[in-house]
């Protein structure tokens, strides 16, 4: 069994802190928002030394998701406004075979890594 992992660079795990899911009631899309407390490929200046995808996947046991991130925003904080906080990447899913393959996903990246649902 393939442990589920998240990867913005070839053979590189990150480890998700957070996920928004919303749905735009007039078109159906739904809209994913990731949140990341430090990206490995940062630290240690992956992206100069390891090839990238150009997308994020997801992988799990069926095999991979492979998305386009719509947005990705980095938040900066601390005494001189250098210190990464997080990092945000949005992305969207407009098909429903989509949303129920991200949701089979989620839920075991949620079970490997000890996380749970909140509704808000």
């Amino acid at each position: 069994m393939t442990t589920p992992t998240i990867e913005f660079f070839v053979g590189l795990s990150e480890e998700l802190f957070q996920v928004s899911l919303r749905r735009n009631k007039n078109t159906g899309v739904r809209n994913v928002l990731f949140v990341f407390k430090q990206l490995k490929a940062i630290e240690r200046f992956q992206s100069f030394t390891t090839r990238t995808y150009g997308d994020l996947r997801l992988i799990d046991e069926e095999g991979t998701i492979s998305v386009q991130p719509s947005s990705m925003k980095f938040i900066f904080g601390g005494d001189e406004g250098d210190e990464l906080q997080r990092v945000e990447c949005g992305f969207e899913l407009d098909r429903q075979d989509h949303w129920d393959r991200f949701r089979r996903f989620m839920d075991r990246y949620a079970e490997a890594n000890g996380m749970g649902y909140q509704d808000k």
